[in-house]
């Protein structure tokens, strides 16, 4: 045993003589395969390691083989070996402090925080007792440390910068607050990166993922202009071979798309396995209301757990006011019988809907801007805009 845990603790020491980041963030990684050496599963490593390794290193991988140790439990101690990672990040920020104008160990840090991240979710999975949300906000408090050295290092060379850290610790924090639906939390991290003066120096992986999280965040904002901007990036520049990503950009940017009228191409879609929004599109278009309500049920829980449900909700409003525009087309005049709206959907299936819901209807239209004219209660009758009276839906 001990010359197992010899070997690896000399391969961390080579590591850090060498400044090589990688391959000691490879030291302290769960993904790598040490972790299946059992004779690495120790509970009270400190002597072994600490005759090998300076502080604070000798921390991070005290705290490192004792996460090893909880998880071979059987079951495996999750809430454990989540407070041994804690301890690991909080010692990698010392580590980070001390290297003043060094920024080798990057490497180690995204390490630490990528597997602190998976073990929150873990103990979120498998630990009774606790408020939903708390175990990753705190480990969102741990990274938080890690990106107050890193955002703070302005002494250092654009090369050697902590700073070229913040952008993989904003998108591990992005993570969480998305998770754990404390979205506010994202609008500093988002000023910190904007306000960077080598943000696009950032690597592009870590661009494309936090163009993303953007992107979502400013669709939740009801900033459709902002959201198509971040997440047509996303798209643009995810690569083809990454197709789930893509897919998964797409349910975002798709539906936002729409809302501002433009219409998704099949092609794009039947590539991505959303047809979904194709048939949507088309009872869109057609302003079937009946069936653009029969689509929005049938797929009521992907578009719940995709967080988008609200946002195709609003595209029905587009719906009604296609169905409308129809309308005005027949009957050629700019005072409309609220009554011929009310028929106009009752033909396409809406049957359980009044005159006086006809109305909100269109007062809510007029109040988006999507009918420009006014309501004459007295003669029941919607008069419009002589110009331009159903705006075309695009970018302002």
């Amino acid at each position: 045993m001990f010359g197992t845990v010899n070997n690896y603790l000399s391969g961390v020491l080579r590591s850090a003589e060498d400044y090589d980041g990688d391959n000691l963030g490879t030291f302290l990684s769960l993904r790598d395969v040490h972790v299946q050496n059992h004779n690495l599963y120790i509970a009270q490593p400190e002597k072994l390691v600490e005759r090998m390794l300076k502080s604070p290193l000798d921390e991070v991988v005290i705290a490192h083989l004792k996460v090893l140790y909880y998880l071979a439990q059987e079951p495996p101690n999750y809430m454990e070996a989540y407070t041994q990672q804690a301890a690991s990040c909080s010692a990698v920020v010392k580590l980070l402090q001390q290297l003043k104008d060094e920024n080798w160990c990057l490497p180690l840090m995204y390490r630490v925080c990528l597997d602190l991240r998976y073990l929150a979710q873990a103990c979120e999975k498998h630990c009774r007792g606790f408020t939903p949300g708390n175990i990753l906000e705190k480990a969102a408090d741990c990274m938080m440390a890690c990106f107050r050295v890193c955002a703070a290092d302005g002494r250092a060379s654009e090369e050697e910068t902590k700073r070229l850290g913040m952008m993989n610790l904003v998108n591990q924090l992005f993570k969480i607050y998305f998770r754990i639906n404390k979205l506010h939390l994202c609008k500093p991290l988002i000023r910190a990166i904007e306000n960077c003066t080598f943000k696009d120096s950032f690597p592009l992986p870590e661009q494309i993922t936090y163009k993303y999280f953007v992107g979502r965040r400013a669709m939740f904002d009801s900033n459709y202009r902002e959201a198509v901007e971040y997440l047509s990036y996303a798209f643009t520049h995810c690569p083809d071979r990454f197709s789930s990503n893509k897919r998964l950009i797409l349910i975002y940017l798709v539906p936002v798309k729409m809302l501002l009228g433009y219409l998704p191409r099949k092609s794009l879609l039947e590539r991505y396995d959303l047809l979904l929004f194709h048939d949507l599109a088309l009872a869109l278009k057609a302003g079937n209301v009946n069936q653009f309500d029969e689509i929005v049920r049938l797929h009521e829980l992907v578009l719940i757990r995709s967080g988008i449900y609200l946002l195709v909700e609003k595209l029905k409003f587009i719906v009604y006011r296609n169905l409308f525009k129809k309308v005005f087309i027949i009957r050629q005049s700019h005072q409309l019988d609220m009554g011929d709206f009310l028929s106009a959907l009752q033909f396409v299936g809406v049957t359980d809907v009044s005159i006086d819901e006809t109305h909100c209807i269109v007062a809510n239209l007029i109040y988006e801007g999507k009918v420009k004219g006014y309501i004459s209660h007295a003669h029941n009758k919607l008069v419009i805009s002589k110009q331009n009276p159903f705006p075309p839906l695009i970018l302002a």
